[in-house]
């Protein structure tokens, strides 16, 4: 039995952290799909060719102490507006979502490209005031040098640059459940995302 669960939205609006938690209560299996854009960027910064790291990545890859850093976030905005990199991890992607036992991934373009039939599908958001809060305290935490202007500013980049590219571009699915996070409680978000798969899933 495959049951596929697509969410969606910005950086910093909580769906990783839903899809984890969503992936926990229900045994699915989880992706984040940012990780494989992450890791191409990352090998581009090494100075491999995107396209060429996007065909060649490995599990390894996704490892990387690197992955979560300012640099290697820009880098993934960049390389995930590559069409030919997009394309090259597609496949990946959905055969993932349809694996048996169900599955839930986060990203940018799930309920719209990867898995327009997903069972589920959420568009997680918040202000950017709040992301940018999150994002910066979740950064300073691990060590990274920076600051809550250059914080928002990486998020604008970034928001600018997946709404506008031209494949695949950030926005919700027409049937998919708007999530705003922004006064939200952990706790509260992931409840609520709990009850809409409720509805759809019956095991």
């Amino acid at each position: 039995m495959s049951f596929c669960v697509a969410l969606d939205g910005p950086a910093a609006a909580g769906k990783g952290t839903i899809g984890r938690e969503l992936a926990r209560r229900f045994g699915f299996a989880h992706l984040d799909t940012g990780l494989l854009y992450r890791a191409v960027g990352a090998r581009m910064l090494d100075g491999m060719d995107p396209v060429e790291a996007a065909r060649a990545l490995r599990r390894d890859d996704l490892d990387r102490d690197d992955l979560r850093s300012a640099a290697v976030a820009q880098a993934a905005s960049k390389v995930a507006a590559i069409a030919d990199v997009r394309a090259a991890l597609v496949d990946f992607q959905r055969a993932f979502a349809r694996r048996a036992g169900g599955a839930v991934l986060d990203g940018r373009d799930i309920g719209t490209v990867i898995c327009p039939d997903a069972e589920v599908k959420l568009f997680v958001t918040a202000t950017d005031a709040v992301r940018a809060e999150r994002r910066y305290l979740e950064l300073a935490a691990a060590g990274h040098d920076v600051t809550r202007r250059s914080v928002m500013e990486d998020l604008r980049q970034r928001d600018r640059r997946d709404s506008e590219r031209s494949t695949a571009p950030l926005k919700p699915a027409g049937d998919a459940v708007v999530l705003d996070t922004s006064d939200l409680s952990i706790e509260a978000a992931v409840a609520r995302a709990v009850d809409l798969v409720m509805q759809r899933y019956t095991g």
